[in-house]
């Protein structure tokens, strides 16, 4: 098992001196950047010697030819989102991701585009839209992959059936070979073309004469030994250089995973895109009989034929309880995605029903739908398939290790049947899915990687896997390519001459062997390099938090770190909310991902010194928001505003506190300093005065670590207690079913107004609205800088003093997100999944939107019946942790035309967008989407944003064009009761 130097030695310095000398693009041969990119999706673990991230082709040929005088091998890659191992090496890695990534060019009427090897795919997608036109190949990746790592594994999607693999789709290349050697390849060539390309000088001579005289000398053999399959990825396709292919060598390059030269360009080419598309869904009683129908639908030409086991379902239910999205799927426990393509909506949906229609036999259950947002709700539930089943029911692990083996069609049932009997021999279990119109099965197996014995199944569970594979004809990989993963099994498939002969069109790209050593040719064995079994944790790992989703206290970070499987889903440019400033920075330690692994390597102390003293996974947490929005976007669960809490609480803990940040007193014990204020008559006047002189705001913000281009947001005249003290609610009838009111610092301190607006709106609906007998807090603030112990006591002490309720079953409403996520989340974390009261507390919380939508009816009827337009700011946690079907639900039942943006995070995020040193990221969050939709909209529309962070970026970002505006005050505006929506 290898393993790399935690330090750079003199040779690797000298390197990394030269490469930043030349090179305009970042160098980094730092140990955090070598920790990030020591992992891809795979199992495996390889530390880089440098990363190098090129601006243009200029840079990339001088970090070559650098290399090639140091005499070090190269990696090039894309997104790492490989899921075998070969984006990982002990390399000089050249990152295309960062910078080259434009779409240069799009020929419409060739059907042609050119792009740089770090285009993503959506991208590509996107500027043949208008044309239309796509690209075929479609991996579940598609909004983060790119274009030279598809090239690079020979990706396909869930579109095969339809466009082949990227090997069908490839027309021409740019290369660099490792000695420097730049060459343009691509198109069928006859024996007159090969034999002047032959006489070129050079290198790029000698390598047509190589490859020619591979050919000649093994063409029979290549015939006789490539498996007939349309998903065979596995080994290198060869049978491109046979006449009967055209010696097409972009072709051949295709699928070699970076091991004999770097794409600089491509040329690729587009499809037409059917203008309508329908899904038929399909369900029937397993997945083994799902498996057998794929032929006859295939001859229908449709344009996918995707599966899926019911174990997905089992999968998803445990990681989102919440998310009814599986409750769409029709009866059965095996389903096939059978999608279709017309001139318009009509024709692809008659499509879809034929089929549908003629497997009515088979099937159990079936719905065919023509609507993109259904169609897309279906479809999210098969692309997360690869994350969510990495935990199954009860917190269980699973990992990669036999990915995407793949037999003909009409083989696949019968070779389902055979590999659950192999899965039930070896006592493991898994949770499928796959493209079974091609035969591509997709498995994520519960091995034990922690383990010696456990390797040793892994190990025998894969060598008889081949073998179930190559019996039945097929081909190891049918997506993912080789890596580490398959390569040492490539001669359980090939014979020995056969992979002799890939040796062989490796040496004629790169006879040094520089190019991505060790992957497809002379490969390392299956169960070496295994990361959770290297990288076991080594420090200290018992938690403040309660991680127990995660496994037991005791190990539950050590568990918890494992959860990143670099599925990448936190480094797509929009979408969601994950990760704000990732996108803002570009940055990888900036990424949901790039943390993880730091953690990962901090936990096991191999790379990354100083354990929870870490300086460099500080760094990287320094601009995580704490928004939570990974704990709901990324398939796999990865919390990283809960890791970030841990780290803090570990960082600072004991003595070391004194260390910590002044925002840390200053915003995390904000609560604490208004409950002072607004005890004090006349407090929040003279603090507001003092806030407006700019002296005095000056040196507050200096001492208490706020952002000197921040202004201090205004106090109410008077908090929401003293508030309620000048109205007639304590004298209004005691009539009604009982509803708590939570009274939040931010909702109590700054807007207390719209509190008045709720209770306005909860009597109206026949609510007896009751408030705590005192001071409650959630406890947020301190949870976000990382004190646990203080949020433990503040949170105790609030579910105690509303235990009387809870006791009584009455239900608790929250008006502020933040605040009504920690009491369901939050709250178990830090007082323990077992502590009664938070369970009580957790179950009973409602958002003031869940309250309200048990009464659309009432609401409709009450409603004043005005057009009204609002333009919907979610607040982060809400869209993590609550969910916003309520909202939208009442929004329509109150006549509100609602446009609920998808733009991410406010980027204020509670205490973030306050503290010094984060003004730069917290307004380029907002600018990415938020405010220009905010600038753009009618002076008529209401901008309705429930968090107090949301309201205070854009007030303090729009400087007085949108007040925004909470639910609770445009309810009470649509219902009467008050005069205007207000904040």
């Amino acid at each position: 098992m290898t393993t790399a130097p935690s330090r750079p030695s003199t040779a690797t310095s000298l390197l990394a001196e030269e490469l930043a000398g030349a090179v305009r693009g970042a160098v980094r041969f730092d140990t955090a950047s070598r920790a990030m990119w020591s992992a891809d999706s795979s199992n495996y673990r390889h530390v880089p010697i440098g990363v190098v991230q090129p601006v243009d082709a200029d840079d990339v040929e001088r970090a070559v030819e650098i290399t090639r005088r140091h005499g070090v091998p190269l990696l090039p890659l894309g997104a790492r989102t490989s899921i075998c191992g070969q984006s990982i090496n002990e390399a000089v890695v050249v990152d295309f991701h960062r910078h080259m990534h434009r779409v240069l060019e799009v020929d419409p009427d060739a059907r042609t585009a050119r792009v740089q090897p770090g285009t993503v795919l959506d991208d590509l997608r996107d500027a043949g839209r208008p044309h239309g036109l796509t690209f075929g190949p479609d991996p579940s990746t598609h909004n983060r992959c790119t274009l030279g790592g598809m090239i690079g594994n020979n990706a396909c999607g869930s579109h095969s059936v339809a466009w082949g693999k990227t090997v069908d789709n490839v027309h021409e290349l740019d290369v660099l070979l490792a000695d420097g050697t730049r060459m343009t390849v691509g198109g069928e060539m006859d024996d007159a073309a090969i034999e002047a390309a032959a006489k070129r000088p050079g290198t790029e001579g000698r390598v047509y004469r190589d490859l020619r005289a591979l050919r000649d000398r093994t063409a029979d053999l290549v015939r006789t030994d490539t498996p007939d399959l349309t998903r065979r990825v596995s080994g290198y396709n060869v049978d491109q250089l046979l006449p009967e292919h055209g010696f097409d060598l972009a072709r051949a390059l295709v699928g070699t995973e970076g091991t004999c030269a770097t794409i600089l360009g491509a040329t690729v080419r587009l499809v037409e895109s059917p203008p309508a598309r329908a899904l038929a869904v399909l369900g029937f009683a397993d997945a083994y009989t799902a498996a057998d129908h794929v032929v006859p639908i295939r001859e229908h030409s449709p344009l996918t034929i995707e599966g899926m086991d019911v174990g997905v379902i089992g999968a998803l239910r445990a990681a989102r309880p919440d998310d009814r999205t599986h409750e769409q799927l029709p009866r059965g426990t095996g389903w096939l995605y059978v999608e279709t393509g017309g001139a318009d909506r009509g024709e692809a949906e008659a499509k879809a029903e034929a089929i549908a229609k003629e497997l009515a036999g088979a099937t159990v259950d079936h719905k065919v739908v023509s609507d993109p947002t259904a169609m897309r709700g279906l479809w999210k539930i098969r692309e997360d398939g690869a994350g969510i089943v990495t935990r199954g029911p009860g917190g269980v692990e699973a990992w990669p290790g036999w990915e995407d083996a793949a037999v003909q069609p009409a083989q696949f049932g019968n070779y389902l049947r055979e590999f659950d009997a192999l899965l039930s021999k070896h006592g493991r279990s898994g949770a499928y899915y796959g493209h079974f119109g091609d035969g591509c099965l997709h498995v994520r197996i519960d091995f034990d990687l922690l383990t010696t014995a456990g390797l040793r199944n892994f190990r025998g569970f894969l060598e008889d896997a081949a073998d179930l594979a190559v019996a039945h004809g097929g081909s190891l990989s049918g997506e993912h390519g080789d890596g580490q993963a398959r390569a040492e099994l490539l001669s359980r498939m090939y014979s020995p001459r056969m992979i002799e002969t890939f040796a062989d069109f490796k040496a004629a790209w790169d006879p040094e062997g520089r190019m991505n050593p060790h992957r497809v040719v002379d490969p390392p064995r299956i169960d070496d390099d295994v990361r959770v079994f290297l990288g076991q944790p080594t420090i200290p790992t018992r938690t403040q938090l309660d991680l127990t989703h995660d496994g037991h206290p005791e190990t539950g970070f050590g568990s918890a770190m494992r959860r990143c499987i670099g599925v990448a889903k936190c480094v797509t440019a929009q979408g969601g909310v994950m990760c704000p400033s990732y996108r803002v920075t570009g940055e990888e330690k900036h990424s949901t991902r790039g943390r993880a692994r730091l953690l990962f390597e901090m936990a096991s102390g191999q790379l990354v010194p100083d354990g929870w003293q870490s300086q460099e996974v500080h760094d990287a947490l320094d601009l995580c928001l704490s928004c939570k929005g990974c704990s709901r976007d990324c398939p796999v669960g990865v919390d990283m505003a809960t890791y970030k809490t841990e780290f803090l609480a570990q960082h600072y803990a004991g003595s070391r506190a004194k260390n910590r940040p002044r925002s840390h007193w200053s915003m995390g014990w904000l609560p604490a300093w208004l409950r002072i204020a607004g005890s004090i008559p006349g407090a929040p006047r003279l603090a507001n005065a003092l806030a407006n002189r700019p002296a005095l705001a000056g040196f507050a913000k200096k001492a208490g670590g706020i952002a000197p281009q921040r202004s201090i947001p205004p106090l109410a005249a008077k908090p929401l207690r003293r508030l309620l003290g000048k109205t007639d609610h304590a004298a209004r009838p005691d009539v009604g079913k009982r509803i708590l009111l939570w009274p939040d610092t931010f909702t109590e301190a700054f807007d207390p107004e719209l509190a008045l607006d709720a209770i306005a709106v909860l009597e109206a609906l026949g609510y007896r609205v009751e408030l705590p007998d005192g001071a409650v807090c959630c406890g947020l603030t301190w949870v976000t800088t990382g004190q646990v112990g203080a949020a433990r006591k503040i949170i105790a002490r609030s579910l105690e003093r509303i235990r009387p309720w809870l006791e009584d079953g009455v239900p608790v409403v929250g008006l502020e997100p933040s605040c009504t996520a920690a009491l369901r989340g939050d709250s178990l974390k830090v007082l323990g999944r077992e502590h009664e009261l938070a369970q009580t507390a957790s179950a009973s919380i409602r958002t003031f939107a869940e309250v309200l939508a048990e009464h659309t009816d009432e609401l409709a009827g009450l409603a004043d019946g005005s057009e009204r337009s609002a333009l919907v700011q979610i607040h982060c946690h809400q869209y993590a942790e609550l969910g916003t079907d309520a909202d939208r639900a009442v929004l329509s039942a109150l006549g509100v035309q609602a446009d609920v943006l998808d733009e991410g995070c406010c980027g204020l995020a509670g205490n973030f967008g306050f503290e010094d040193g984060h003004y730069e990221v917290s307004t380029a969050c907002a600018e990415r989407g938020l405010m220009p939709a905010v600038r753009a909209a009618s002076g008529e529309t209401t901008v309705l944003a429930d968090g107090y962070s949301c309201r205070t970026q854009i007030r303090q970002l729009e400087n007085g064009g949108h007040e925004p505006t909470h639910l609770a005050s445009l309810a009470a505006q649509a219902l009467g009761l008050r005069p205007g929506p207000r904040g």
